[in-house]
């Protein structure tokens, strides 16, 4: 049964079809890209097809992390009312932190959408994920969150996409009809850098062909910068637009689980990321800077079992720096001590041992 047709604002509205409008402007160069790497312009519409109908958006976040109010968590919020909010409603963002008016995202919106969300509620504002062409058990961008909502494909129509990060000014956009550009840059990466959305080596043409059938059980993808970047327009409700919750297996046994299997969505446990004592600081320090360094000690001595971080364990410690910032003045001011924590989570996307990905839980 297909989930109803979610009703677009007049900004949301005018979003979608400024960017449909660039997408399309765009089209023919971006069909002479995709023949340069053996893409004719029918198996281009075959290839979008096959990505609209099975490849899925994921909307990854950190479920124990603090709201703005200091006290009620991602997961309450969730379990409040069934609707994931994005970060200019939550005050939170695992990426840049600057969505409000006339801050960073604010204009990189402006941009990105011939400014229709101008004078926009918070609600309007799109919510941020990031379409799992790999289908990796992780989702699609495990940069922004140890767990992930898979949406319906109904929610895939609504949505606009990238190729990378939106505040990078990306030059290559598209909606689910008029994904050309972004097909294109996706085969380009693969061809010219030998990386394709966290999965080296791979061919995206031959995964995106095997999207209508079962997929092997893979790895994760640990994508932390080569992502095709989402933005769902309209409300995200749960109970409609999701498909399942894919959860973190730090989780299993937590109030922070039991929330989320409470909202009656078919749950799935990813591999999830353990960083042990084994990983040496100095690899740690090339990879995120020597700053996180003794973050990185503190919460293995503090918060960890036997040294060995997982992500319930990072949110303890961003929970204890966000409610006890003069305990962590040592390592900084409160925002560059929530940065580290930040990049601690980065290393364990980098580094972490993962245990089978993709393993379906008990229907809840």
């Amino acid at each position: 049964m297909s989930a109803p047709v979610t009703p677009l604002t007049r900004a949301q509205d005018a979003a979608l079809r400024a960017l449909r409008a660039t997408a399309l402007a765009g089209r023919e160069d971006a069909l002479a890209r995709l023949a340069r790497c053996g893409v004719d312009e029918d198996a281009a519409e075959g290839l979008i097809a096959l990505v609209r109908r099975h490849a899925r958006v994921t909307l990854n976040f950190h479920p124990d992390r603090l709201l703005a109010d200091g006290r009620t968590t991602v997961a309450a919020g969730l379990a409040a009312d069934g609707r994931y909010r994005g970060q200019y409603e939550t005050g939170l963002s695992n990426g840049s932190r600057t969505a409000h008016p006339g801050g960073l995202r604010d204009d990189w919106e402006h941009a990105l959408f011939g400014g229709a969300y101008a004078g926009a509620t918070a609600a309007e504002r799109p919510k941020y994920g990031a379409l799992n062409v790999m289908r990796h058990p992780d989702g699609a961008a495990p940069r922004f969150g140890s767990c992930h909502v898979r949406l319906r494909p109904e929610a895939t129509e609504r949505a606009t996409f990238c190729f990378g990060d939106s505040h990078v000014g990306p030059a290559d956009m598209g909606t689910a009809d008029a994904l050309h550009s972004v097909l294109a840059a996706l085969l380009t990466d693969a061809v010219e850098s030998g990386q394709s959305l966290g999965l080296a080596g791979a061919d995206p043409a031959a995964e995106i062909r095997a999207l209508g059938t079962p997929a092997a059980p893979r790895g994760p993808g640990r994508s932390l910068d080569f992502y095709v970047e989402a933005q769902v327009h309209g409300d995200v409700d749960l109970r409609t637009d999701a498909e399942a919750l894919v959860l973190d297996p730090s989780f299993r046994g937590t109030e922070t689980g039991e929330l989320l299997a409470g909202l009656g969505l078919p749950v799935e446990w990813h591999g999830g990321f353990v960083l042990g004592p084994e990983v040496p600081d100095e690899e740690i320090a090339a990879f995120r800077g020597p700053g996180v360094v003794p973050v990185v000690g503190r919460v293995r001595a503090e918060f960890s079992d036997g040294g060995r971080i997982d992500a319930a364990c990072v949110g303890r410690a961003a929970a204890s720096a966000a409610r006890e910032p003069e305990g962590w003045s040592a390592y900084g001011a409160p925002d560059e001590v929530l940065q580290y924590v930040k990049q601690l989570w980065h290393c364990l996307v980098r580094f972490g041992r993962s245990g089978t990905g993709g393993v379906p839980a008990a229907r809840s």
